[in-house]
């Protein structure tokens, strides 16, 4: 099964990209789901569905034709499949502050539910074969960056908190609920806690697969969205994914000659420019800004003839080069990271365990490594042309 995982900034017009995928790839022939992971769902609107028809049902996949479905995930829905012990205990918590019982409940929904929701349904329909392709329609950027580094944050509460935490809570349990005013989470909670995990397992390898999964970033000719793109460039590369294309969507028709535009249309060539030159050698898709919303099958379908011209087949990755890769040489072993955009003065490195620790301003990405260099010491670092190459040797005492 191909993901196709769609991100970039508010409001630049992912929705409809998403869609318009999804449209092409049923064209093709693909059993194809565009499932919405953007708390503010726009998916069904973008096929102009009515609310009679589609209000309360596309939380399951709904069927648009044939070979395509969308879904949009209902957070309220997901906490009564999945979350129940663990947003029961939150509300009780909740409760002993004196808030209401419907406070209570809104606030019992912690980030990174829904997100975690949708890998649990990517990762059914994988295991189901039930889908050929899924287009991930994402919230915002930093939402995006959340939704992907789950997989391995979980992992590794999993691995170094949780089976500490849930011997030490069962041991003092009977004790510290006689003079504790809440409460400590019972036995059940640490059982969701573990099913949850256990639908996830194998997610983070399809999501770094890059034969599996391509991440198809969405901007505009602007400035300020350039600069979020690289950033998300950036943090995409270091948890594991793969970009196979940029689709700079809105970019003014060379038919608009009104002397109005005449600085947009000099700003966003400059822009455009330059997004050419950054991300090369990821190939850079143009979409033109339409003369009218795009809403419905028609025109997502015209939509779809600009960003898939000639038969283009959007499932087939344009690139699957890893953002980060491991090589032996003279004896020493090497890790290259593909980190465009980054200086030097950014980037700080240490190594914890048989984990790799890469910094950039404040993001922090644990790269595990392998068995063969787990025991090793970074001993000399540099960036060159994009590239973080990290050194590794034994190091006697």
């Amino acid at each position: 099964m191909r993901v196709l995982l769609f991100t970039g900034k508010g409001g630049v017009g992912k929705t409809s990209l998403a869609a318009a995928t999804g449209v092409r790839l049923s064209q093709l022939g693909y059993r194809t789901l565009v499932m919405s992971v953007d708390p503010a769902h726009s998916l069904a609107d973008a096929f102009d569905l009515s609310d009679e028809l589609f209000h309360g049902t596309t939380a399951d996949p709904y069927p648009v034709d044939e070979r395509l479905a969308i879904q949009e995930v209902n957070i309220q829905r997901e906490i009564k499949r999945h979350w129940k012990e663990i947003s029961s205990y939150v509300i009780s918590v909740l409760r002993t502050t004196g808030i209401s019982d419907v406070e209570a409940e809104e606030l019992a929904i912690l980030p990174g539910m829904e997100e975690l929701s949708a890998m649990m349904y990517v990762n059914q329909y994988r295991r189901e074969r039930r889908y050929d392709v899924v287009v991930l329609d994402c919230a915002p950027t930093a939402e995006s960056m959340r939704f992907v580094s789950m997989p391995t944050t979980l992992d590794w509460y999993m691995k170094h908190i949780f089976p500490f935490q849930r011997s030490l809570l069962k041991a003092v349990r009977p004790i510290a609920n006689r003079v504790s005013p809440v409460e400590l989470p019972t036995d059940r909670y640490f059982a969701n806690v573990q099913d949850l995990f256990s639908k996830l397992e194998g997610i983070d390898e399809l999501l770094e697969d890059p034969l599996a999964t391509s991440v198809r970033l969405a901007t505009n000719p602007e400035k300020m969205v350039l600069r979020e793109t690289q950033r998300a460039f950036v943090y995409l590369s270091l948890h594991g994914l793969t970009v196979d294309t940029v689709i700079v969507n809105r970019v003014l028709p060379g038919e608009v000659h009104d002397r109005y535009f005449d600085e947009w249309r000099r700003s966003q060539e400059e822009i455009l420019r330059e997004i050419e030159e950054y991300f090369a050698p990821v190939p850079v898709k143009q979409v033109p800004l339409f003369d009218r919303e795009v809403l419905g099958r028609r025109r997502l379908e015209e939509l779809a003839a600009v960003l898939y011209p000639q038969g283009e087949d959007p499932a087939v990755p344009r690139r699957t080069d890893r953002p980060y890769t491991f090589e032996k040489r003279d004896g020493s072993y090497l890790i290259r990271l593909h980190l465009p955009f980054a200086t030097k003065g950014e980037l700080g490195l240490f190594k914890k365990h048989d984990e790799l620790v890469v910094e950039i301003g404040t993001l922090r990405r644990h790269i595990g490594l392998p068995t063969s260099m787990a025991a090793l010491t970074p001993t000399r670092a540099r960036l060159e042309n994009r590239v973080l190459t990290v050194e590794m040797k034994e190091v006697s005492s």
